[in-house]
């Protein structure tokens, strides 16, 4: 019975995190299929009669409970607290199209769910209550911790990816604005030639700018989802030039001349890393190794011969 219990939680928490992730794929699929697809308009009628008919089980039972638990999670978390955890998610790249609600979901669900798996493995490793509750315990800061830390992880990852693309992008943007384009239109130019997470950003910036927002406030936007020096000074550069009239193009010049020095210090500095880094593998692995081989038989022939 302990097995089966815990197949079925195993079982069911893969589910649900597979179902987690593909849902909101297959809304947005659903919601693209709608807006650029013709269809014919009595297959629609059709569709929704039937779909109107015969209502899912989670159309009738769950989604009901889910804007409830969402309602009562918003009256009770804070604006302030909702704002810092959505700039975070903004900052990780909105992973797995994550409102604050569903991270808040998914870590209090990790919370109680991984003590409960823990010590369900303690009990089939006979383990005593020590290690049950130790086991409970470890579970719990393990759910506690672990979605904060893959948040930074997010967030590192993304700044450190973003760091990398952006020489090439001031190139472009530079190349641009020289061929005579506006500074938007050079945004838009380096959205429509580069992928990665810069050119996402200036796509929502572009966004941002058409929905109302001036420039200045679109472009803050991006220093906010993008924790880097670098782009700090970029974004504050080209808002001062803007402000005092400054040619574009000579701030965007020299920015780019310093990310390259910087990324060229940085490359010299990972160089000089290197030995100590290689350090505790040779030490620790390879020398051993080193030793047997070279030692191994004079010792088992110092053995052999004093045996006799």
């Amino acid at each position: 019975m302990l097995y089966l219990s815990l197949f079925f939680t195993v079982t069911l928490l893969i589910y649900g995190l597979f179902e987690f992730r593909v849902e909101r794929r297959k809304r947005v699929k659903k919601r693209l299929s709608y807006f650029f697809k013709k269809k014919d308009d009595d297959t629609e009628r059709e569709f929704g009669e039937e779909e109107e008919a015969k209502p899912s089980f989670a159309r009738r039972v769950l989604r009901p409970i889910w804007l409830q638990l969402r309602r009562t999670f918003r009256r009770r978390l804070s604006n302030d607290k909702t704002e810092k955890l959505e700039l975070k998610l903004l900052q990780a790249g909105n992973p797995f199209g994550m409102t604050p609600f569903e991270f808040r979901l998914v870590q209090l669900g990790l919370l109680v769910l991984l003590p409960v798996v823990f010590t369900m493995y303690g009990m089939l490793l006979k383990w005593s209550f020590g290690g049950l509750a130790l086991a409970a315990l470890v579970g719990f800061a393990v759910g506690g911790l672990f979605p904060g830390f893959y948040l930074k992880q997010k967030i590192k990852t993304r700044n450190h990816l973003a760091l990398r693309e952006l020489p090439d992008i001031l190139d472009l943007l530079t190349v641009s604005l020289e061929a005579g384009l506006g500074f938007d239109s050079a945004m838009s130019k380096v959205v429509s030639k580069k992928d990665g997470i810069i050119a996402n950003e200036f796509h929502r910036c572009l966004e941002e700018i058409r929905l109302g927002r001036t420039r200045r406030e679109a472009l803050s936007g991006i220093r906010d989802r993008l924790v880097l020096d670098e782009m700090k000074t970029l974004i504050s550069s080209i808002v001062q030039a803007e402000k005092l009239g400054i040619g574009m193009v000579t701030v965007l010049r020299v920015q780019s001349n310093e990310v390259r020095e910087q990324r060229k210090q940085r490359a010299e500095e990972e160089a000089m890393k290197a030995p100590i880094k290689m350090l505790f593998p040779l030490v620790l692995f390879i020398f051993p190794s080193l030793f047997i081989v070279l030692l191994g038989p004079a010792v088992i022939q110092f053995l052999e011969t004093f045996g006799q």
